[in-house]
């Protein structure tokens, strides 16, 4: 699959992550939100951000056809974080996920991207039912997945004895 633009949103263009980006991941897996809320991913030089694209979003790609997206400013080309869907071990259903650097918070990107990644999927990927899942006192991204419409469930745990998570869906018909 080549690098290129999936989805363009009103100030965002969600494109492809690539081994070039490993500078970005660098840095955006190394913030301590994303450290507390996420985790951490062993991901401490360009070698291991680019095995981090490699084995994760860019496998994600060939064997799912989505994966976590490279989000960039249209007027400018900045990257600013990631957002796109994930399917992970533990979890039957696809989930949006994202993360930003801490120097683009609270400018709606989360809530534009994560909102475009839903329509995506619903619509030209046909995904039934999409979730997301957060920690539960993370409330910036409570905020931005019921700001795209998604409504908390239940408490899961996505591995035995690992951290409980909030699991919020589609609300019901």
């Amino acid at each position: 699959m080549k690098r290129g633009s999936v989805i363009e949103c009103e100030r965002l263009d969600l494109e492809l992550l690539a081994p070039e980006d490993a500078p970005f991941i660098l840095e955006l897996l190394n913030e301590s939100a994303f450290l507390r809320f996420i985790g951490d991913k062993g991901v401490r030089s360009l070698v291991d951000a680019r095995e981090y694209i490699v084995q994760g979003p860019m496998d994600s790609y060939r064997r799912f056809g989505f994966g976590l997206y490279r989000v960039s400013l249209r007027d400018t080309g900045a990257v600013v974080g990631i957002c796109g869907l994930v399917k992970r071990d533990g979890l039957p259903d696809v989930d949006v996920g994202f993360a930003f650097l801490r120097r683009h918070w609270s400018r709606g990107f989360a809530a534009e991207s994560a909102a475009a990644v839903l329509r995506h999927g619903r619509e030209t990927l046909g995904l039934q039912r999409i979730v997301a899942i957060t920690a539960p006192d993370n409330r910036g991204s409570i905020a931005v997945l019921e700001k795209i419409g998604l409504c908390f469930e239940r408490r899961i745990r996505l591995i035995d004895g690992g951290p409980e998570l909030n699991l919020f869906g589609p609300p019901l018909s």
